[in-house]
């Protein structure tokens, strides 16, 4: 059990996937505008992340007796796609709101490199099927974490007074280096 906290751990503060890896910036930026976006994103991406980590795991294995180890990204990909309809249905029908304000990143999450990120490095890892899901969860409360710090972050940001050639993407970027080097801190905390 110590092990499996230790890869939770790891995977939110030290390997952070938006903050320490960049992996995921697309809609780290772009959904972070507003915190119920933020939050709403997250829990597609652990969703997706746990689900997808769930069933590629078992692919990878059948790929490996078969010896196409080769086809992995394809097949990880079309798993991925996968979990990710199954989210834009459902919170179609049950979020409507949400569903729009995610608008674009949503389907998105397909071609999100933390996601497939999470589901290869379980495999680089040599990790099993618990220390898998653990990853993967993990994995997704960092980038909900990530993605809310930044919401808050931003909302200081469109309240302040900056200079204008500073407002809008360059305050957003120099923000976001900032939150990232806060998460350096975290190096070296867990082995």
């Amino acid at each position: 059990m110590k092990e499996l906290i230790i890869i939770v751990l790891s995977a939110v503060f030290v390997n952070n996937v938006v903050l320490s890896q960049f992996m995921g910036i697309c809609p780290f930026l772009g959904v972070s505008k507003q915190i119920k976006s933020s939050i709403g994103m997250g829990g597609a991406v652990i969703f997706v992340m746990v689900c997808a980590t769930a069933c590629t795991y078992p692919v990878y294995r059948l790929l490996e007796k078969f010896n196409i180890t080769y086809l992995r990204t394809v097949a990880f990909i079309l798993v991925i796609a996968l979990f990710v309809q199954l989210v834009e249905i459902v919170m179609k029908k049950i979020m409507p709101p949400l569903y729009k304000a995610l608008g674009v990143y949503l389907p998105l999450i397909t071609t999100n490199c933390a996601v497939l990120g999470v589901t290869v490095s379980n495999i680089d890892e040599g990790y099993g099927l618990v220390q898998s899901l653990f990853n993967a969860l993990g994995t997704g409360l960092a980038f909900s974490l990530a993605l809310i710090l930044f919401s808050g972050v931003r909302g200081r940001i469109e309240q302040s007074d900056i200079p204008a050639a500073f407002k809008g993407v360059p305050a957003t970027l120099a923000a976001a280096s900032i939150v990232s080097l806060s998460f350096m801190g975290f190096a070296g905390l867990f082995q």
